[in-house]
């Protein structure tokens, strides 16, 4: 019996022979299943690999054995690729306890670096008959020798594989593996890189951006269309970490051998990481330059497109003035016709400034005519920095005529980056950048408003947001209909009013005719006794699969999000054909079912006009007619919903007591039918006022929306005469 699992794995590497122990969490966590799925398939698969050891009673199975039985079975939510590179996960995960996380990720990247610059794979020997102490140190000298002779002036690896000793001979093999699982060396490296928060490396993480908010900036830039026009092209990052927005642009074009690329960062280690990243992404050797410091390399030419985050300053220690001076410095980098998106804290960038000095700054840049839109973005998108809020700048030299002296501002801080966002928001900075202002036939922005310079430089350190919504919202068929709409809700409110009228003129006044009870207190009766004696009949609700449930179909789906009221009835219906091949039980309520949940609470919903489909957990009580003491649906649900003891603490996990066990009154049949009675009348009434509630409440959000974005105006109230 092994004792740790690190230190089987930590042997399993260093030797070819031995395997990587995996337990049944960890073959849960790479085949991306739930835990008890494994166990199904031990039992169910009779070529499911066998346990090899244990560990404190725990089956340990050979990961690669099983890591390849999920390939050829199919099974599992993970591709083969994946699979291979999380086994590798694993065995660099068990090497922690030999080296730390930044060792880890520095060999391992100099080796893949080491792999592509020689263009021989790192251990190719079939040998296993040496110790694995001598054979280690065969492998690490060849692999040094193999470093000085390529990086002699130590650019990408050399440091980092002489920091580490011949102990580190199970990482070259770990990199074989990396780059068999993903094949080639980039592909790699750009998967060990995207598992360094699982490697303990937060300081690598905290900086990174949502790839959503990647893909906006890739879109921003326009990369792909600059380098269509069949010249080479300089892109530069003066605050590079580890290049994850260079590297994002450089996704997105093939032609990478006509890219220069400058990056400063002042963290040594950093640039390092970005060297190689960089070579490892297809730049050549000497379009490539990386500093260490805060200035890019003077040598080479002017960058054309400059993409860069703003160092990141907690709120106590940020200063406006700060981020300003680096936007300021950003600005200086780019000749005419030359674009920079600079993504940093929007307190500097958009808000109010109180401070002078940075309304100076900033008003001296947006009267330079650099600046080109000012975007405010959603929170969320630093994904370690979820209180930040970002913004973003593009900046462009010697701007389209049409756009001179204006600025286009825009607000999408409320939305969330769906693709669909994305490429309107892209399609306005674009189209501006292009074509600028062109009036009543041009391109309306969907998220923005172009705004005079001169207007934002007398308004002196006011906010950066659009004075007003977007012209394209303004003059959509939504806001020009909205003088419609609302006159249609005010007739339905007047409509509804008068069906109500008309109800009390006919019923009267609501009366409930009701009186304090006099005499003995009726008789208490569980709802499971209701149920022993066939007064009622507990049926049970269907699992059914949510990828068969649409908005449309002939049945509708009753769970617990439309029992308890967090979802309205008929939002969701399955198919009829559907039902009946899927689901041959499925059984359809009846007309009067009363169906209840008790996740996550108590919630109860008389199906009046049934042919529903009731969804587990949610189950059925369907009301004997026929029985001596008869109850009606109605009664039913109003008397389990008042039902006392119901309600579960915040830290339980079940209900306090089996719905079986909830006592109930046991009413007189006559009784019974007058409170079914007064049940039916302030349902109708309900429904009635209801009706006018909705309408009016129509009336008013329209009418709201319509004065707060400017399109709507309040004349003089018109008075009517009632007599």
């Amino acid at each position: 019996m092994v004792t740790e699992l690190p230190d089987v794995a930590l042997r399993s590497w260093a030797s070819p022979r031995a395997p990587l122990l995996v337990s049944m969490s960890e073959i849960a966590a790479f085949a991306r299943v739930k835990r008890p799925v494994v166990s199904t398939w031990r039992r169910r698969y009779p070529d499911f690999p066998a346990a090899v050891s244990e560990n404190a009673g725990r089956p340990q199975f050979d990961g690669a054995e099983v890591a390849e039985w999920l390939i050829a079975s199919g099974l599992g939510n993970a591709e083969a690729s994946e699979l291979r590179s999380e086994l590798a996960l694993f065995g660099i995960v068990a090497l922690r306890a030999r080296f730390t996380p930044w060792q880890l990720v520095e060999t391992l990247g100099s080796l893949l670096c080491l792999r592509r610059l020689d263009g021989q794979p790192l251990d190719d020997s079939s040998d296993v008959s040496q110790a694995d102490a001598e054979a280690d140190g065969a492998l690490w000298s060849t692999v040094l020798r193999r470093a000085r002779r390529i990086d002699m002036e130590d650019e990408f690896v050399l440091r980092e594989l002489r920091s580490v000793d011949a102990g580190a001979a199970p990482l070259a093999r770990l990199a074989e593996n990396l780059v068999e699982a993903a094949y080639d060396e980039r592909g790699a490296y750009e998967w060990l890189l995207a598992s360094r928060a699982r490697l303990g490396l937060d300081s690598l993480t905290a900086d990174a951006v949502a790839p959503e908010l990647r893909s906006l900036l890739t879109q921003l830039t326009d990369l792909p269309i600059r380098l269509e026009q069949g010249k080479s092209l300089t892109l530069a990052d003066p605050h590079a970490r580890v290049g994850d927005l260079l590297v994002a642009l450089l996704d997105d074009t093939e032609d990478r051998d006509r890219v220069t690329v400058l990056a400063a960062d002042p963290d040594d280690r950093l640039t390092r990481i970005t060297r190689r990243r960089l070579l490892l992404a297809g730049v050549g050797e000497l379009d490539l330059d990386v500093q260490t410091g805060t200035d890019l390399e003077e040598r080479f030419a002017d960058p054309d497109l400059v993409v860069t985050q703003l160092p990141y300053r907690p709120g106590e220690d940020r200063s406006v003035l700060g981020a300003l001076t680096e936007l300021e410095r950003v600005a200086y980098l780019l000749r005419p016709g030359c674009t920079a998106l600079v993504l940093g804290p929007a307190d500097a960038l958009v808000d109010e400034l109180k401070s002078t000095e940075a309304a100076q700054l900033r008003s001296a840049l947006l009267r330079e005519n650099i600046v080109e839109s000012v975007i405010a973005l959603p929170g969320g998108v630093l994904p370690f920095r979820p209180g930040y809020r970002p913004a973003l700048w593009t900046l462009t030299r010697g701007p389209v005529p049409a756009a001179e002296g204006k600025v286009l501002l825009a607000d999408i801080s409320s939305e969330q980056l769906t693709p669909g966002v994305r490429m309107r928001l892209a399609e306005d900075v674009l189209l501006w950048r292009t074509e600028g202002f062109r009036g009543l036939d041009g391109h309306d922005p969907r998220y923005g408003r172009v705004v005079p310079v001169s207007d934002l430089d007398r308004a002196f350190g006011g906010p950066l947001t659009p004075p007003a919504p977007p012209a394209s919202a303004i003059w959509s068929d939504k806001v020009t209909e909205r003088p419609a709409l609302i006159a249609e809700a005010e007739a339905r409110l007047e409509r509804a009013t008068a069906d109500m009228r008309a109800y009390e003129d006919e019923r009267g006044p609501y009366r409930g005719a009701v009186l304090r009870r006099v005499g003995r207190l009726p008789e208490r009766i569980t709802l499971g006794k209701l149920i022993t004696a066939h007064r009622v009949t507990r049926l049970p609700g269907h699992r059914i699969d949510d990828e068969h449930v649409t908005p449309d179909g002939h049945h509708t789906v009753l769970g617990p999000e439309e029992i308890t009221g967090e979802r309205p009835v008929g939002g969701r219906r399955i198919d009829r054909l559907l039902l009946a091949t899927a689901y041959e039980r499925a059984a359809l309520t009846e007309p009067g079912d009363v169906v209840y949940t008790l996740a996550p609470r108590l919630g109860v919903y008389v199906d009046h006009d049934g042919f529903s489909v009731v969804a587990f957990p949610a189950r059925v009580l369907r009301v004997n007619a026929d029985a001596a003491r008869p109850l009606t649906p109605r009664v039913l649900a109003a008397l389990l919903g008042a039902a006392r003891g119901t309600a579960r603490s915040p830290g339980a996990v079940r209900p306090a007591r089996r719905i079986e066990d909830y006592q109930l009154p046991d009413l007189d049949p006559d009784e019974v039918l007058r409170f079914d009675a007064l049940l039916a009348e302030t349902e109708r009434r309900e429904r009635l006022l209801r009706a006018q509630a909705d309408a009016l409440a129509e009336a008013r959000r329209l009418t709201i929306e319509g004065l707060a974005d400017g399109t709507l105006t309040i004349g003089e109230p018109r008075t009517t005469n009632r007599k």
